[in-house]
């Protein structure tokens, strides 16, 4: 088992590649805290997994919230004495809008679940690392968005942020043993699209040019194995990097 006995957080846990990686996780010995706000929906993962090798704590809570970061982070060294794996993974989308048309209520959304809630959770986690003296490691959930415009000005500048705090954790805190990698997926079949609503008119006229040449959609469980990767010893020498899992889509 490639995660023996690690503690491990995961945000968005609820559904798609969020429960894909705890299930993953879990099945490979990890002791996981699975966060979302659908308690109900993290109990029944927590129930399917009673008899696998790793644990399941349930952390019922809103990652835009500041405390809910800081106390998934304290559940995992109260549940499994140490911290080892922060996976942030939690998203929304916005409407596709352009920047001239924006608006506040949807940027601020965004904004908060996308960046403020990962860097709340990043700056306990690497806080937590530093106490416990041995290393730890980030992976935060990107997408193909902050690479190319294939999505709303709102969710790609959230995503290019994940993706720059990304690389300046892992800068910063190289010398103290600290790994941080982001996943950019691409087109994943999951339920973040019903965060969207009801898309901007221009804004999904324009993405659907990029959409066409897209590839058939990908699985969560194919974001899990990457996470795998990134959270287990056979990446220790990789980080600051963006694992790009989208089929080749933005390759050409």
């Amino acid at each position: 088992m490639r995660l023996e006995g690690k503690s491990i957080v995961v945000t968005g846990a609820s559904s798609g590649m969020g429960h894909a990686i705890v299930e993953r996780f879990v099945h490979e010995g990890a002791n996981v805290v699975a966060v979302a706000r659908r308690k109900e929906r993290l109990e029944e993962l927590a129930a399917s997994l009673a008899g696998a090798p790793g644990r399941v704590f349930v952390y019922a809570g809103d990652v835009s919230l500041r405390e809910t970061n800081e106390g998934m982070i304290t559940a995992a060294i109260e549940q499994f004495g140490r911290l080892d794996v922060l996976v942030n993974n939690a998203g929304v989308m916005d409407d596709m809008s352009p920047v001239a048309e924006v608006d506040d209520e949807r940027y601020e959304k965004v904004m908060k679940v996308n960046v403020y809630g990962p860097m709340c959770a990043m700056r306990r986690a690497v806080q937590v690392f530093l106490e416990q003296g041995n290393g730890g490691n980030i992976i935060n959930v990107a997408s193909v968005g902050a690479i190319r415009t294939c999505a709303g000005a709102v969710y790609c500048a959230s995503k290019a942020a994940i993706v720059s705090m990304t690389k300046n954790t892992a800068f910063m805190y190289m010398p103290n043993g600290i790994r941080c990698n982001a996943i950019a997926p691409g087109g994943i079949a999951t339920e973040i699209s019903a965060s969207m609503g009801r898309p901007n008119a221009n804004g999904y006229g324009r993405v659907q040019k990029v959409l066409a040449c897209a590839p058939q959609p990908g699985s969560a469980e194919q974001i899990a194995q990457a996470a795998l990767f990134l959270a287990s010893d056979d990446s220790g020498y990789v980080s600051g990097d963006v694992l790009v899992v989208d089929g080749g889509w933005i390759s050409g």
